[in-house]
């Protein structure tokens, strides 16, 4: 049977949502029918791919706006009469079509420090308890798909913090770290406040709600975190310790700490000696000095679902906006346009 679909096709010059009718048969997968619109109706269509197996997150897309990938998406999920929408990630500068610059995340993944084994414990002599093995097991099935990165709102919402973001994706790798028991480095908890930006997570579940993994991101990942990072910051014995010794006095961090290219990070996550100059900020006050409490009072605190209650499907094309990447770049050269990647 036939089936509706709207896809975006644009580049950096902008784009607009096409209607595709579609032959759909028993047990394909989105994928399957961008695959066929390339080979019957539509073959300048840029998409990624690569394992279509789930394993690889090449085909990272938005359908009827919730971020999934396309290989795993079945089309009996959706109701005969529905109409498909499909778009590239929001979060990310477009480049043509579904193809979007996802090089934010590798600057990111650069930028965080990596293992740092034990000194005198050459590889084949390490050993681990299997309770520390399985810690931090499921963080290791990220697929970088980047899904997560693209739902969270801190970045999808506000381009100016992702200079100091490194987002969910590179918290659980250095949630990961920090659990391993072999891990020479013992400023994970502070590069991840001051550097990585934890801080700006306010743990609406978004990235653990459409990981393809099922990886307890939040849960398991950025609240342990967040608690080992108030637990060294309060530690009374290190409050204190502040309070009785100099600057010049307190431990320098680990000479392979690099320093961060975030604006606006200071101590530890910049590679200098840990500081208390910066004190806790309180929250924000209104002008009678009381607190706002107009988040408190509403119907859903932290503000609507990334996925929006008040969105409804197919999108309006003047609602859906993309920028390319390199706004001097030619439009008519996408680099990796059509096919595999």
């Amino acid at each position: 049977m036939k089936r509706h679909f709207r896809v975006w096709r644009g580049d950096s010059s902008g784009g607009d949502l096409q209607d595709f009718d579609v032959e759909v048969n028993e047990g394909e997968v989105v994928l399957d029918i961008i695959h066929r619109l390339q080979a019957t109706q539509t073959p300048d269509l840029a998409c990624r791919w690569n394992c279509k197996a789930g394993k690889c997150g090449s085909c990272s897309m938005e359908i009827n706006g919730m971020p999934r990938l396309g290989c795993m998406t079945r089309m009996s999920t959706f109701t005969p009469d529905e109409t498909i929408t499909i778009t590239p990630l929001r979060t990310f500068p477009v480049i043509r079509d579904l193809v979007t610059d996802v090089s934010f995340n590798y600057e990111k993944a650069r930028e965080t420090p990596a293992f740092a084994p034990p000194a005198g414990v050459a590889p084949g002599q390490y050993r681990m308890q299997q309770v520390d093995v399985e810690r931090s097991q499921e963080f290791r099935k990220c697929i970088e798909c980047y899904l997560c990165q693209n739902t969270c709102h801190v970045v999808r919402d506000h381009e100016e913090n992702k200079t100091a973001f490194s987002g969910p994706r590179f918290f659980i790798r250095a949630a990961e770290l920090d659990m391993h028991p072999l891990d020479a480095r013992t400023d994970r908890k502070q590069y991840a406040q001051q550097s990585q930006g934890l801080g700006f997570c306010n743990i609406t579940k978004c990235c653990t709600e459409v990981c393809p993994e099922h990886i307890k991101i939040t849960d398991n990942a950025i609240i342990p975190m967040k608690e080992r990072v108030v637990d060294r910051r309060y530690d009374p014995l290190v409050r204190l310790g502040r309070k009785i010794f100099r600057r010049d006095q307190l431990p320098d961090p680990p000479d392979n700490m690099a320093p961060s290219r975030s604006e606006g990070v200071s101590g530890v996550g910049a590679g200098m000696t840990y500081t208390s100059a910066r004190l806790p900020e309180g929250p924000p006050v209104g002008p009678d000095g009381r607190l706002e409490i107009a988040e408190l009072a509403a119907p859903l605190q932290g503000g609507l679902s990334p996925f929006g209650e008040d969105m409804t499907f197919p999108l309006p094309p003047e609602r859906v906006a993309y920028h390319h990447p390199d706004p001097d770049r030619p439009a008519a050269d996408p680099p990796t346009a059509g096919g595999r990647h």
